[in-house]
């Protein structure tokens, strides 16, 4: 599975650190067996519930929310250079991971994708804190996934985090 899961997610090599980089794929493959997925169940599974008819599936979204930080951070470092204090690692590991807690919260039934009895008790950046630290992922990164969605409002967001953020909530309003 772990090959299944770098071919997914080509950004995994824009990580420059080798062992943040097999971690992420740790989660990715824990979440995936732990929700009872299979690898290509990303690509069918709408990568929101909040929304209805909704043509964008969750792996696409994780990898375009990511792309777009990694285009925000460019954008930033070109305008700013040393005066923009994003960690690259931190913010495409966290980009990578912030939905992965939907493994957890979605479940299928009767051939529909749903939110679980798990998804009832836990929004995924809960959950997906939840299996970060089982992998041993630094706090940052688990400040990423914290963070991203509503649960992040009020605290004081990290830059890779508002970086996340925003991303994410344009890709999300876009389909909304």
């Amino acid at each position: 599975m772990r090959d299944e899961i770098r071919k997914m997610f080509p950004e995994l090599e824009e990580i420059r650190s080798p062992e943040l980089r097999e971690k992420v794929v740790s989660v990715w493959e824990d979440a995936i067996r732990s929700g009872g997925w299979k690898p290509a169940d990303l690509m069918r599974i709408p990568f929101t519930l909040l929304a209805e008819n909704v043509n964008i599936m969750y792996l696409e979204h994780v990898r375009t929310v990511c792309r777009m930080c990694i285009g925000m951070e460019k954008v930033l470092r070109d305008a700013y250079g040393d005066r923009a204090r994003i960690d690259h690692d931190t913010l495409v590991a966290g980009a990578l991971l912030a939905d992965v807690g939907k493994m957890l919260e979605y479940e299928e039934k009767n051939g529909k994708i749903v939110k679980g009895k798990a998804g009832e008790y836990l929004r995924h950046p809960f959950s997906g804190v939840g299996l970060c630290w089982k992998h041993g992922i630094p706090e940052a990164v688990m400040h990423v996934v914290a963070t991203h969605s509503k649960e992040g409002d009020h605290v004081r967001r990290s830059p890779e985090s508002i970086i996340f953020h925003h991303a994410d909530f344009t890709d999300f309003e876009l389909v909304k």
